[in-house]
């Protein structure tokens, strides 16, 4: 299904320090959005700041997607935060964009920007500290609202109102929602995650992760 897919809005964060269990550690997760828009690097959005390069930036992360649509659900659950675009530390917040329907290598344009479908973003504790509850987490692994990393094939500016364009389906390769399951249910039929592991498309790290998962 090729839903219409529209930037609702564009966001970066500066390096924050939180406490952490009596430990200072710093995060890139506070986002704020920027109304004029934002310019995707290969390897980095200019001007948003990424504090630990082994789980965040680089080419298979070089942008990190959230649906607008699903905030609708989290903020049923945590009415008392104080809600706004980019808080789940996502560079684009996405109307109509759905895990369960977009596949890894899917390619888009993006305002002047040309993307490509790496793999799911995968929650860590600076995400629980955020929201002010470590349950989070689990909630987040138990949904398909993982959202989306891309690679940059083309870079460009992207700001509010652009849309999200299908340029190339690979409809043969596994979903986000897929993936995404995949990293957290080792039970699943070897044959599954072989076609996974076999998706050239997808990131080495989450390769990786589920090769282990295999022995």
């Amino acid at each position: 299904m090729n839903r219409m897919m529209k930037i609702i809005a564009t966001n970066i964060g500066k390096v924050t320090e939180i406490n952490y269990k009596g430990k200072i550690v710093k995060t890139g997760i506070y986002k704020k959005s920027v109304v004029s828009g934002i310019f995707l690097g290969t390897e980095d959005v200019d001007d948003d700041h990424v504090v630990d390069r082994r789980f965040h930036g680089g080419v298979d992360k070089a942008c990190y997607l959230y649906s607008a649509d699903f905030y609708t659900y989290w903020k049923a659950l945590y009415p008392n935060l104080e809600w706004e675009y980019g808080m789940f530390g996502e560079n684009l917040t996405v109307k109509g964009l759905n895990e369960q329907e977009i596949f890894v290598g899917n390619q888009y344009k993006i305002g002047e920007a040309k993307v490509e479908i790496s793999q799911p973003r995968q929650p860590c504790f600076k995400f629980g500290h955020k929201m002010g509850d470590s349950g989070i987490l689990k909630q987040f692994i138990n949904t398909t609202f993982s959202g989306i990393y891309v690679r940059v094939l083309q870079k460009g500016m992207v700001k509010p109102e652009d849309k999200m364009q299908l340029l190339v389906e690979k409809s043969n390769n596994p979903t986000i929602a897929e993936v995404f399951y995949c990293l957290y249910q080792p039970e699943l039929k070897r044959s599954v995650l072989n076609k996974i592991i076999d998706c050239k498309e997808l990131a080495e790290s989450s390769r990786k992760q589920i090769k282990g998962r295999l022995g």
